[in-house]
């Protein structure tokens, strides 16, 4: 569906996420970038290796419990290029909510293609049944990813304190389930 000013910008080049599995995350921890993207079947920037922190972090989380490796990490592509990172902090809870993370690499960032991770993400958490709320932690001095949040559905519920990145403000969205 086309509007008066054209095409939406995330229907031209859409992208595309997918679980990156856990012989991809155990390759990024231990910094081969040639295997990790063997594994995963695409070419994986060098700027992956920046986040080693995230991926022992999340090899950790696969390894104590393996149905959160569907969950995780995974890759974020458009046009068959890697864009980004994605993924959530784990599966869903009991209470069905996922927190959801995503990042873009350097070059790509203030182009809108954070919005088009977040909305291939979102489309994902909408199909799942298991997925009843979909949360997002963002620093109150993140204006970008605050204003992203909030002009995808997110509505501010709260703040917390992360023992690593400090002040946090906590959004939540429900799915938008087909009916």
């Amino acid at each position: 569906m086309t509007t008066p000013e054209g095409p939406p910008a995330a229907r031209q080049h859409a992208v595309a996420v997918g679980p990156l599995g856990l012989r991809a995350v155990d390759a990024l921890v231990t910094g081969d970038l040639a295997l990790a993207s063997v594994a995963i079947g695409v070419d994986l920037p060098a700027a992956f290796l920046d986040d080693g922190w995230l991926w022992a972090i999340r090899l950790e989380q696969i390894l104590a419990d393996e149905r959160d490796e569907p969950w995780v990490a995974w890759v974020a592509t458009r046009d068959g290029q890697v864009v980004g990172h994605t993924g959530f902090h784990g599966r869903p809870d009991a209470d069905g909510e996922v927190e959801v993370s995503y990042t873009v690499l350097p070059e790509l960032r203030g182009r809108g293609v954070g919005a088009q991770v977040l909305e291939a993400v979102l489309a994902f958490c909408d199909a799942a049944p298991a997925v009843r709320s979909v949360r997002a932690s963002v620093s109150p001095d993140n204006a970008p990813s605050l204003a992203l949040a909030r002009s995808h559905g997110f509505v501010l519920v709260g703040e917390q304190v992360d023992e690593v990145d400090g002040l946090e403000l906590v959004l939540r969205r429900e799915p938008q389930r087909a009916s």
